[in-house]
């Protein structure tokens, strides 16, 4: 992120806030014109995407489809919506893929990941790994026998390569430099994997050396590395192989961050993530540089960063922000927003200085401009 306040009030300003249709996993996309999010309707029988005016929450468009199921956490979307350029790409749990025009909502192509790839089983906790534009291509999990990875045509919807693997895991992919070329990382259900963004050749497989980690935090390129988090295996820094495969064997490891759920963020030479409590360690060796204790840091929380500020969202709806420099001794600044929230699994989106959050029961949107 380029800012982040220095200092916060203690009840931010809230810019305009409106009634959702039911909570939602799935994090808000936002630009300067429009914010969108997910629900689901009809006695939890279909998904609904949505879009709100940003200068003021009022409705611009919805597009809602039949999406029956039945998940472990619900059954609302997970995947936050890509904008790229005038398309939103919107996923459901279920398996549901969208192009939608931006500004309209109608759709442009439309597919079912499970009905396309033949995928004979909807994955524990749903279709989870948020769509990725990389060199031209859409780039999605499926998590079929003959299709772990694919790629699609982002116009048309048409495929352009599929790579054969097993089940996805449930965080997203990333674009990680390596050796001078772009390769996709991510998470299938029981190992790490790079990926050729041209044909979607497998070119790695880690595997963690303790099994069945949930597989949700998304791994964290670094120059010539990768910082890769999970619950059983804590965060780990792997190099790179000159032939642009994974070392196996670690650089580095820091045992007490493992996360099950959130992802961590970088910022410069640090690392900042929540595990039972808020570290900050060194990137390039792990080494700790500091800690914070809060009851908030047992549950999941939201780490967003700029240059010279870390900003917390805990479950329940309360802000902290510390200092990049590493400092955790305590946080610079709190704020609450929607008092008495106790689900914010939904991450926010910012834009300038607005911050755009999904609590339980409604979406709003506060200004963190500093305060008089």
């Amino acid at each position: 992120m380029e800012w982040l306040p220095s200092k916060l009030a203690a009840s931010p300003r809230t810019v305009w806030s409106i009634e959702t249709e039911s909570p939602g996993l799935g994090g808000v996309a936002a630009t300067s014109e429009f914010v969108i999010y997910s629900a689901r309707t009809v006695r939890d029988t279909t998904d609904n995407f949505l879009c709100a005016r940003a200068k003021d929450g009022s409705p611009v468009w919805s597009h809602s489809y039949p999406a029956l199921g039945s998940l472990d956490y619900g059954n609302s979307p997970r995947a936050t919506p890509l904008v790229f350029g005038n398309r939103v790409y919107v996923q459901g749990a279920m398996g549901h893929l969208g192009c939608l025009d931006l500004k309209t909502g109608e759709p442009v192509w439309e597919m079912s990941l499970k009905d396309e790839f033949e995928v004979k089983e909807t994955p524990k906790w749903g279709f989870c790994a948020s769509p990725l534009v990389v060199a031209g291509k859409l780039i999605v999990l499926p998590g079929a026998p003959d299709a772990g990875i694919a790629a699609l045509d982002p116009e048309k919807g048409k495929i352009l390569w599929k790579t054969p693997g097993i089940a996805p895991g449930y965080g997203s992919l990333v674009v990680a430099r390596v050796k001078g070329k772009n390769q996709i990382v991510g998470h299938d259900l029981d190992s790490l994997g790079g990926w050729d963004p041209s044909t979607g050749k497998r070119l790695w497989r880690l595997a963690p050396k303790a099994p069945n980690d949930f597989n949700v935090p998304t791994p964290l390129p670094v120059e010539d590395g990768l910082i890769i988090c999970t619950e059983n295996n804590g965060t780990r820094l792997h190099g790179f192989q000159e032939d642009g495969s994974i070392d196996p064997r670690p650089k580095a490891s820091f045992r007490q961050l493992a996360p099950d759920t959130h992802t961590p963020v970088i910022v410069g030479k640090r690392l900042f993530g929540v595990s039972r409590r808020l570290y900050c360690l060194v990137v390039n060796d792990l080494q700790p540089l500091g800690e914070a204790t809060d009851p908030a840091f047992g549950r999941y929380c939201a780490i967003v960063a700029s240059k010279d500020r870390v900003l917390v969202i805990s479950l329940d709806g309360e802000l902290r922000l510390f200092s990049a420099g590493g400092d955790l001794g305590r946080p610079i600044a709190k704020a609450q927003i929607f008092p008495g929230e106790k689900g914010l699994y939904s991450h926010p989106a910012f834009v300038g200085t607005r911050i755009y959050a999904r609590g339980s029961s409604q979406l709003a949107c506060f200004d963190l401009g500093e305060p008089g």
